[in-house]
């Protein structure tokens, strides 16, 4: 159903960034320990943050609860780390999730490691939401280190891709009493200025009623027999154009968007992979070394017998980010890509 058709209808549809202001007002409407700590968050007459997320927060919850800091993602951090610690429930906004490795000391050695270091007696319920992905903003400004922290233990990793599970996963996220980082990709907020992203709809349906999605859970966006599709973010939705393409040939795709990648949903997966005998996995970080690296590893251990294909895996370059519109384009996955490495995987 298009946009405006469901609009006929009566059903309530939001762009990601609308939802995420929704979610994130009803926590601290039902829980005031729930606070918003950020760079340009709450500056009057501003934007609401990098991506507008924020507009009219401030005006709803004073700056009690919407803190603007310094240009220190170090210091940043460190102040959310110590409120969780302290009972508070603190949302922290990177304006780029580049800007993570300026506080890896405080996410990976402190936060993520405090439970197990106490023996259950702390606990870090913190978010820090991360907006990943190319948007013709150069090397230090592009990358999607989701990762780097699929590899550390004691944190939660969440990629969203739509308005639906981008606010029932912040909720669940926002009551959850260990560390997750919040991935998100600045070509999907659908917010002021950026309402399309190479003319797709970026809103989907979202319900007026309170509701949840479990952190852990991947969702399957279209069903199909041939091959298994799994990725996030940009490259989801260049797969279900693929999918729909190749449909016309008779390959059906089913396509996958696994949204949480620590802890990971593998039997959904699995469940998948045994019925086509095939797998393509698709994302915008690197290839080597990407979280698609470790999918296709668990998928050899626990499919093996039921491949009838090498596993394909599409990814960014291994090159630092250009800034050139057209260079960035030649590395990261392009539906031709996606499309290329399906067939392939088809044929085998």
């Amino acid at each position: 159903m298009t946009a405006s058709a469901a609009s006929a209808v009566g059903e309530r549809r939001l762009t990601i960034a609308e939802a995420l202001r929704e979610a994130i007002a009803e926590e601290m409407r039902h829980d005031e320990k729930v606070f918003l700590i950020g760079e340009d968050i709450g500056v009057p007459g501003g934007f609401g943050g990098a991506f507008g997320v924020y507009l009219g927060l401030t005006e709803a919850f004073g700056h009690e609860r919407i803190i603007d800091t310094p240009i220190s993602e170090k210091a940043l951090a460190g102040a959310a780390v110590g409120a969780a610690l302290m009972g508070m429930r603190p949302i922290a906004d990177l304006q780029y999730a580049d800007f993570l490795f300026e506080c890896m000391d405080e996410l990976v050695n402190q936060a993520a490691k405090m439970r197990y270091m106490s023996n259950g007696q702390l606990s870090v319920p913190m978010v820090l939401r991360c907006p990943v992905g190319t948007a013709n903003r150069g090397a230090q400004h592009g990358q999607c280190p989701e990762s780097y922290f699929v590899h550390v233990p004691g944190l939660k990793v969440v990629c969203v891709s739509d308005a639906y599970h981008a606010k029932g996963l912040l909720k669940s996220a926002v009551r959850d009493d260990d560390p997750v980082l919040f991935f998100e990709h600045k070509l999907l907020y659908g917010s002021k200025g950026r309402e399309q992203a190479g003319g797709m709809d970026l809103t989907a349906h979202v319900p007026e009623e309170e509701y949840f999605f479990p952190i852990g859970k991947a969702v399957v966006k279209r069903e199909g027999t041939s091959v298994s599709v799994v990725a996030t973010h940009m490259s989801l939705y260049r797969s279900l154009a693929v999918a729909e393409e190749l449909a016309q040939d008779g390959i059906e795709c089913e396509v996958i968007d696994p949204l949480t990648l620590l802890p990971f949903d593998e039997e959904t997966i699995f469940t998948s992979v045994r019925k086509t005998g095939r797998l393509v996995i698709a994302h915008e970080d690197t290839l080597t070394g990407g979280w698609g690296a470790e999918l296709a590893a668990r998928v050899a251990e626990e499919c093996l017998f039921s491949l009838e294909a090498p596993i394909r895996r599409v990814a960014s370059h291994d090159v630092p980010l250009p800034v050139a519109p057209v260079m960035e384009q030649a590395v990261v996955p392009s539906q031709a890509r996606i499309k290329a490495a399906i067939q392939s995987c088809c044929e085998g």
